[in-house]
């Protein structure tokens, strides 16, 4: 299972994704497909169009003219056609195995597995159960009389997913790395970020007035007498979300780590019973990193100012809205139609069996993976891809050597944290063991709060101690990869190391501007403007000369400033500050791809040319590849405004111009839309 906490924590939104986020063709491979796939389809290229002008156009345009959005999604692109794959037919298949075997053992991963998923199919008892699997919470909120009896069950309900104001987890102290301890972090807002609750546009308005009439309907279909709840909801969450820090405030890891003692909370915000709300979820510290204590103040005043009968309505919600997919139809449909439809312009629900898998696969994922990584990554691969990453960092190293602007203490220091760089390939070396999760066949969703309360307590029970370095925080089957700031590590799981990310039938011009960039990507968050403030070890700490921080925080500027220019949909710019991290790991990922296949040229000459395409036209063909999408606007709104990756358009054009080798490559003039003039291009590694 990944790790699950009630809240996002601070330093876990620091552990950076490539992605917004086919199996190997070996015949070899036991239940592999053996059809080769094409390193590049040429019928994707719309001729039409000018590569200097609009590369994503050029080498897309007809793949995006014959792959619209399916209207089961919001967004269509690479990751989603393998994400798809990997689930609706390799897991599918696992799935299918396992359901088909009798008497399977209690607490084995497969019983867990087949009877997860036979609860999830089993839509005439979820009908015929209605809402009852979560009275004895919502008995508990009826029965609540004051502040500290709303901490208390706010508390139990922590244990099982359910969000309020505020939250724990637990994850690796930022500042002594090798040591677990507590976080503390906002939380509890419906529509995910402040933003929603401030823009004026009419698309965003739009959204607060359908959440009102959204949160009308489900408690309407609860039978609750609740006048005008959505309104009351809405304008209680408008108050929360204006006393918390914006996306990009909780990128700083400095401003959001602050080490207190337990009794601060008290101090801070007397007005809520902290110790109820610990004591309820079995938590016992007597230090924890705050995340903005100026939000504990205002909330705790917030809480105090509002009427008790609102505080139990919108925990009311928060259970309610938490469980709505897996409760009957009619509060499934109405949670799809809200924020899959209304937030991202998703027209129709995946089928019953598809949602099955990949429900499976969000509470059993780990036990999942280990037959999928079993079954579909051969260990040719994972040394391949070892490989790969060691000719990476040895480029990276060469360049860190040749920067111009940063001084030789400081390049001793970044030499010393790429050698650190450690990196997991396909899946764990260890597996946990989750016999002790209580799945049972007819129960859903006392299923997915035994797979909560398990994670819950495996949180519980790192507090305080070492830090297991070989835990992962996505499964096998993922199609992403990450970058972990406390570990030092890049994470590379099996979903993402198949085409057309990874393709043992391409040439290597196509696989280096593909998985080669990906491993760049994810090693130059090592060194963007999170990655950056933490040293070799993984610990928050300067290892930065001031000179050299101030030239490294005048081109991230510049960068931020190009993207913050750049305008993704009517109305709606790129958060330039947002999205930075994400922008200058592409930038860095393209740059040592590049030079890492024009490394591997060295003693056995260029290759020539394929399909017309030099190797240096076929890498950026191969990027741009990687990053094809369709997206509709609603999912591009949202993306603009809560995802801290650019749209996949502006991560094929946006970095482009800044390179040379991208216009030289294609032979582009001065003055073409993909190209910048030498002064205004931005090379930081």
């Amino acid at each position: 299972m990944n790790k699950i906490y009630a809240v996002k924590l601070p330093l876990l939104a620091a552990m950076v994704t490539v992605a917004a986020c086919n199996t190997n063709t070996s015949p070899k491979n036991e239940g592999g497909d053996t059809t080769k796939v094409p390193a590049f389809d040429l019928s994707s290229i719309d001729s039409s169009y000018k590569p200097c002008d609009d590369f994503d156009e050029f080498v897309n345009g007809n793949w995006k003219k014959h792959n619209p959005v399916p209207a089961t999604e919001s967004r269509w692109g690479a990751f989603n056609v393998l994400d798809k794959e990997n689930k609706e037919v390799r897991l599918k298949s696992i799935i299918a195995e396992i359901t088909q075997q009798k008497n399977l053992k209690k607490g084995t991963e497969e019983q867990q597995i087949a009877d997860y998923y036979t609860s999830y199919l089993d839509t005439a008892t979820i009908e015929k159960r209605g809402i009852t699997p979560l009275q004895p919470y919502l008995d508990k909120i009826n029965a609540i009389k004051s502040l500290d009896d709303l901490a208390q069950v706010a508390g139990e309900m922590q244990k099982i997913g359910v969000s309020t104001f505020v939250g724990f987890g637990v994850d690796a102290d930022a500042k002594n790395s090798k040591m677990n301890a507590v976080y503390q972090a906002q939380s509890g807002l419906s529509l995910g970020e402040k933003s929603y609750y401030e823009r004026p546009d009419s698309n965003t308005a739009k959204v607060r007035t359908e959440f009102v009439q959204h949160v009308d309907k489900i408690f309407g279909m609860a039978g609750m007498q609740d006048a005008n709840p959505g309104k009351t909801i809405l304008d209680f969450e408008t108050k929360l979300a204006k006393i918390q820090l914006t996306n990009v405030e909780l990128r700083d890891p400095q401003k959001t780590y602050n080490k207190a003692a337990y009794g601060e909370l008290k101090t801070l915000a007397p007005q809520f019973n902290w110790d109820a709300f610990a004591s309820a979820q079995g938590l016992k510290t007597d230090t924890l990193i705050l995340q903005n204590k100026p939000y504990l103040k205002n909330a705790g005043a917030l809480l105090k100012s509002t009427p008790l009968e609102t505080l139990k309505l919108y925990t009311r919600w928060q259970l309610i809205t938490h469980f709505a997919g897996l409760l009957p139809k009619q509060y499934d449909a109405e949670n799809f139609r809200f924020f899959a439809t209304v937030m991202r312009g998703t027209k129709t629900q995946k089928t019953r069996e598809e949602r099955a898998i990949r429900s499976t696969d969000g509470q059993m994922g780990m036990p999942l993976g280990k037959l999928f990584a079993k079954k579909y990554f051969p260990e040719s691969s994972k040394q391949k891809v070892s490989e790969m990453i060691e000719n990476v960092r040895k480029v990276y190293g060469e360049r860190i050597d040749k920067l111009t602007w940063m001084g030789d203490s400081t390049k001793v220091m970044a030499r010393k944290k790429l050698a650190s760089f450690t990196y997991k390939i396909g899946y764990p070396d260890k597996w946990k063991d989750y016999s002790s999760i209580n799945i049972e066949p007819g129960t859903l969703i006392e299923n997915v709060m035994a797979a909560a309360l398990y994670a819950h307590q495996d949180a519980l029970n790192k507090i305080g101690k070492p830090v297991d370095k070989s835990e992962w925080f996505m499964t096998p089957q993922t199609v992403n990869a990450y970058y972990n700031p406390l570990n030092n590590e890049v994470v590379f799981p099996a979903g993402i190391l198949q085409p057309p990310f990874f393709n043992p039938d391409a040439d290597d011009a196509i696989n280096y501007g593909g998985i080669i960039a990906v491993i760049g990507h994810e090693f130059t968050h090592g060194f963007d403007d999170q990655g950056a403030q933490f040293d070799a070890e993984g610990n928050l700490k300067n290892w930065w000369t001031p000179e050299d921080n101030a030239s490294f925080n005048k081109l991230a500027g510049r960068y931020i400033h190009y993207f913050s220019g750049l305008e993704a949909a009517p109305g709606f710019n790129i958060n330039g500050p947002l999205t930075i991290g994400e922008n200058i790991a592409d930038l860095g990922g393209l740059t040592l791809a590049y030079y890492a296949l024009k490394k591997s040229f060295e003693g056995k000459g260029e290759p020539q040319p394929i399909d017309g395409f030099t190797w240096q036209q076929r890498f950026f063909l191969g990027w741009a590849q990687v990053w094809h999408e369709n997206i509709t606007d609603a999912s591009l709104r949202n993306q603009i405004q809560t995802d801290p990756h650019s749209p996949a358009r502006f991560r094929i054009n946006g970095p482009l111009p800044h390179l040379k080798e991208f216009a030289d490559a294609w032979g582009c003039a001065p003055g073409s839309k993909m190209v910048l003039a030498d002064t205004a291009r931005v090379v930081i590694w």
